[in-house]
């Protein structure tokens, strides 16, 4: 059945057919012509043709400006495209890449079509993110030229494309459209037929659970969205990159996912449905979960659930000196960013040789931004001399916030936040640094538990930008204003959370993360192909084993067994092979091994 296709390498794969000229037809159709092939725009609609046309005139125009063409070049890549609205005129074409919408319906009618038109030795390319390929390949009356070509949004500038085989498609055929993405310039990751393949697949589930937290009221869909990006060093927050994929197209894709996976986390959140239903799709249209300037524009306008600037808090409390209590980096670093901030600050481990490490520590850092030119050796010795080490919580007496960072375990908080309740003087701040375990647990240990609140700093603390403020229901409104002023003061931006498991950003980031070891479980793609999805085509700053290393894979497997034991969603489970790991001592970066191995220091 492969033998058609075994002289077709990529170069000969020179005029290539491109069937739906919206964003993304449009877009690769750019860069088809740009890398030297001829291409053929076809679409139903002139309409469609003539803007797809325009566009690309546009585009080529300020790649001229911007010195990246020439005006001949441009001229040439102009000249490589032709449109019509008739499928036979792909007859003559060695690609068919299809880009129609998300339908199985209209997909197959294209396909059907294909085959009376195009050369048996034509290979068939689908652009879905969400159908099966084998569905359509099955369809097709020559299943083994018929795989999936999944570009991303905006073709031109994401770097990823993932090429879909079926258990029908020819190698051949594989290996003729991966060197053609090769040749186009683009990194091309090998991944089977499942809803979603690999970016998809992980980022669709994380954006259904974005929906989600949002829909419960948990958290604002700013603080959501500010979360994700300052916590995770996302380009865009979960909710305002749904409304640019389009609401119904992100429901699309989760219901294909569900279809096959029958997993909770992908069942599309209600509001998905409410949303689309009402026309309310996203930027497309003006509205999504945001309110747009006009349908198609970025410009995010005020509506009825924007926060109003600087609205009224209730009156906090003065705040002028700070206990930070623990000794390891987490601490030290979070009396760093206070001490910077003005604040006297006392720095209390278990005992005074410890206290006096963590300060050493702090030392270094600021002759590090010293000698970076961040700060001058003056400013350095005055931070530095705002913090006094102590051995013991006593030092606590006099101070208006205590801030814990001790070890992540229940009773040793417990233990300490019965400590400060004894040694911190009435109306006195107790704020716990948790990632994972209850705050109202920590405050139930006090005689004042309206005192105590979360302020889940993130590692580094002088480098993150992020402060999850959490809120238990015991926690009074003032002590909420205070710690709201006191992240102003040292330069954090504040999101507002719930006491539940994970708060904002880990009960979204670690489903993610746990997929992805799924589907390395399931052998369904590497760990450099996901990585290098996730970076290419989510733009992620790093891919989710490399994360997982850094994180440590024992404190990962804690905080997903925290998320499964608080949400009982089957689908929050660990990843047995992330437990066979952490059984194995393969902890990550710090054991010198974890997914991957890494040299000792």
């Amino acid at each position: 059945m492969a033998t058609p296709l075994s002289h077709t390498p990529s170069s000969s794969l020179t005029t290539i057919a491109v069937v739906g000229l919206g964003t993304m037809g449009t877009g690769i159709t750019e860069v088809l012509a740009k890398a030297g092939r001829e291409v053929v725009g076809i679409d139903i609609s002139e309409a469609a043709a003539a803007k797809a046309v325009a566009t690309l005139e546009a585009a080529t125009a300020r790649a001229v400006e911007r010195g990246r063409l020439t005006e001949q070049e441009r001229a040439d890549v102009l000249a490589r495209v032709r449109t019509s609205t008739d499928l036979r005129a792909a007859a003559d074409a060695d690609l068919v890449i299809e880009v129609a919408p998300e339908s199985y319906e209209i997909k197959h009618q294209i396909f059907r079509a294909l085959d009376d038109i195009v050369r048996p030795e034509t290979i068939l390319a689908t652009g879905t993110n969400a159908l099966s390929v084998t569905r359509l390949a099955a369809d097709s009356a020559r299943p083994e030229r018929v795989l999936g070509l999944h570009f991303f949004n905006p073709a031109p500038a994401m770097k990823l494309v993932e090429i879909v085989s079926s258990v029908l498609t020819a190698p051949t055929a594989v290996t003729a459209v991966t060197n053609l993405a090769l040749d186009l310039g683009k990194e091309p990751v090998a991944v089977g037929d499942r809803p979603g393949f690999v970016a998809d697949g992980l980022l669709f589930g994380y954006l259904n659970q974005a929906a989600a937290m949002y829909e419960a009221k948990y958290a604002s869909r700013e603080d959501i969205d500010a979360a994700m990006r300052l916590g995770c060093g996302l380009p865009m927050g979960p909710l305002a990159l749904l409304d640019l994929i389009g609401v119904d197209t992100a429901r699309t894709v989760l219901e294909a996912m569900y279809a096959e996976s029958h997993d909770r986390l992908h069942a599309p959140a209600p509001i998905l449905k409410q949303l689309s239903e009402a026309g309310l799709t996203g930027r497309k249209s003006g509205r999504g979960f945001y309110t747009y300037e006009a349908p198609g524009s970025a410009t995010v306008v005020r509506d009825a659930l924007t926060p109003l600037d600087g609205a009224a808090l209730t009156p906090g409390r003065e705040v002028r000196s700070v206990g930070v209590a623990g000794s390891g980096t987490m601490a030290s670093g979070i009396a760093e960013v206070f001490a910077k901030a003005g604040y006297q600050v006392v720095l209390a481990a278990r005992s005074e040789e410890k206290a006096q490490t963590a300060k050493a520590r702090i030392g270094k850092s600021l002759s590090r931004s010293v000698d970076k030119g961040r700060m001058t050796a003056e400013a350095a010795a005055q931070t530095l001399d705002r913090i006094t080490a102590a051995g013991s919580y006593e030092s606590f007496a006099d101070v208006d916030l205590a801030v814990e960072a001790v070890a992540e375990d229940l009773e040793i908080k417990q233990q300490l936040f019965a400590t400060l309740d004894k040694v911190c003087k009435p109306g006195a701040v107790l704020a716990t640094t948790t990632s994972s375990l209850p705050v109202v647990a920590c405050a139930r240990a006090t005689s004042r538990p309206q005192d105590v609140i979360g302020m889940h700093f993130f590692n580094p603390a002088p480098a993150m930008k992020l402060v999850e403020v959490v809120r238990t229901v015991l926690t009074a409104e003032d002590v909420h204003a205070t710690v709201r002023e006191v992240c102003g003061r040292i330069k954090k931006h504040a999101v507002d959370c719930g006491d539940r498991a994970g708060f904002i950003v880990n009960a979204l980031l670690f489903p993610y993360l746990n997929n992805a070891i799924k589907m390395v479980q399931e052998h369904y793609a590497s760990l450099d192909d996901i990585d290098a999805a996730m970076k290419l085509g989510g733009g992620y700053p790093m891919g989710p084993f490399e994360l997982l290393d850094v994180v440590g894979l024992d404190v990962s497997l804690a905080i997903e067994k925290v998320l499964h034991r608080e949400f009982r969603d089957p689908g929050l489970a660990p990843a047995p092979l992330l437990e066979h790991l952490v059984a194995a001592g393969c902890l990550g970066r710090k054991t010198g091994r974890g997914f991957r191995e890494y040299a000792r220091r």
